[in-house]
């Protein structure tokens, strides 16, 4: 069994979810932004309640990527497609 959740993408920048691990943080943080998205304030409704769901997306997104990041194989780099 692998430890790492993610392996290098083939094209671009970052990563992809490898193990079943990988994808259910991937599941579990999406289902996060969408509750703080769907239960957060308007905008409209009050500005400091808007930008604690701002920091709370913020936060979300700092949280998956640092994870994603530590368990991929290989680390992030912008890759090409070739065998680098």
């Amino acid at each position: 069994m692998s430890r790492y959740w993610f392996r290098q993408k083939t094209f671009g920048y970052g990563a992809t979810p490898n193990t079943w691990q990988g994808w259910t943080l991937t599941i579990v943080i999406c289902l996060c932004l969408f509750g703080v998205v769907l239960l957060g304030p308007a905008i409209r409704d009050n500005m400091i309640r808007a930008l604690w769901m701002v920091l709370g997306i913020a936060v979300t997104v700092g949280v998956f990527i640092f994870i994603a990041y530590r368990k991929t194989e290989g680390g992030w780099r912008l890759r090409s497609g070739g065998d680098d």
